[in-house]
C-alpha cells in the first residue's frame, strides 16, 4: 500500500485527485502502478485503478488477472469496481472509504449485486489515515 500512496502523492503533485493503485501478481511482484490522470489525459476513465489494470493486462498478455491483487488508496467507484470484477482480480485492498462515490462498501455495493459475475476478496481500511490525509490536504487547498 505504501507504493500506492506514493502514486497518490505523485498524482496530487500533478494536480490530480490523489489516488494511487498498484497491481501485484500471485507471487507478490509488482506488475503495474499508476495514479489518477483524469485531468492530464482529459479522460474521465483515467482513474488510478483503470490505468493500473490496463497496464497489468498488457504486461500479462491477458484480460484476466486471475490470482492478482489490487492495492488502491481509495475505495473503488462503480466503474473501477466493475473493471476489477471483469478482470477477475482475486483481492482488493483499499485505504480510505469513499462515502460519496465508493461502490464496494458504500453506494451501490456492486459486489453484493447478483448480476456481478466475479466477486473479489475485499479488505478495506489499509493505511486509511494516510490516504485520508492526502485527500483532505489536496481538497483543502482547492476549496
Amino acid at each position: 500500500m505504501e507504493y500506492a500512496l506514493a502514486q497518490a502523492s505523485a498524482a496530487a503533485e500533478r494536480g490530480e485527485v490523489p489516488v494511487g493503485a498498484v497491481v501485484v501478481d500471485s507471487a507478490g511482484s509488482l506488475v503495474a502502478a499508476s495514479g489518477n490522470r483524469v485531468e492530464e489525459l482529459n479522460d474521465p476513465t483515467a482513474h488510478a485503478e483503470m490505468l493500473a489494470i490496463r497496464k497489468a493486462a498488457g504486461m500479462s498478455g491477458s484480460l484476466r488477472l486471475v490470482g492478482y491483487s489490487l492495492y488502491v488508496t481509495l475505495e473503488p467507484c462503480a466503474m473501477c469496481a466493475q473493471a476489477i470484477s471483469l478482470a477477475r482480480i482475486k483481492r482488493v485492498y483499499f485505504g480510505a472509504s469513499d462515502e460519496k462515490s465508493g461502490a464496494v462498501e458504500n453506494g451501490v455495493r456492486l459486489y453484493n449485486d447478483p448480476s456481478c459475475h466475479h466477486i473479489p476478496e475485499v479488505y478495506g481500511g489499509i493505511n486509511a489515515a494516510k490516504a485520508k490525509v492526502l485527500l483532505r490536504d489536496f481538497f483543502r487547498v482547492r476549496r
